[in-house]
């Protein structure tokens, strides 16, 4: 894989099956990176599911009434995913595996990129530790 398309967030990187996120949602593991919520399930890649991630960004509207407000929400995360998913992407891959996770905003207030960039780089770091590394390290 090339340098530039390590930093780029395609289409097939976005979690849209809804058996996918069903299954996400009954089987997967759970833990708070604040603001977020990070929802994840990770299994053997087979014929049809390709090694790699898939994410899910949301933004209740229950906690974030205005829409740009919410779109803006996950953008930050989406932009924070997209520059440092490279070590999980690649560790992904190498092992075979597929990663599903849901990236869910729980802060009734919108925060800095600084602070979404922390907490998406914690997450990822969290995963790859106990998924990758527990089968490999």
């Amino acid at each position: 894989m090339q340098i530039a398309e390590k930093k780029r967030f395609l289409k097939r990187e976005r979690l849209t099956l809804q058996n996918d996120i069903e299954q996400l949602f009954e089987k997967g593991q759970a833990f708070m990176a604040y603001p977020l919520r990070v929802v994840y399930v990770s299994g053997a890649a087979q014929n049809k599911v390709v090694p790699g991630l898939s994410v899910l960004v949301g933004a209740p509207k229950k906690r974030i009434r205005q829409a740009a407000s919410r779109n803006r929400v996950k953008r930050l995360i989406r932009e924070a995913y997209r520059l440092n998913k490279g070590a999980l992407f690649e560790a992904c891959r190498q092992s075979g595996k597929y990663i599903h996770i849901a990236f869910m905003y729980v802060s009734n207030d919108i925060r800095t990129y600084t602070e979404m960039e922390k907490a998406v780089r914690k997450a990822l770091d969290r995963i790859r530790k106990k998924e990758i590394c527990s089968d490999v390290c």
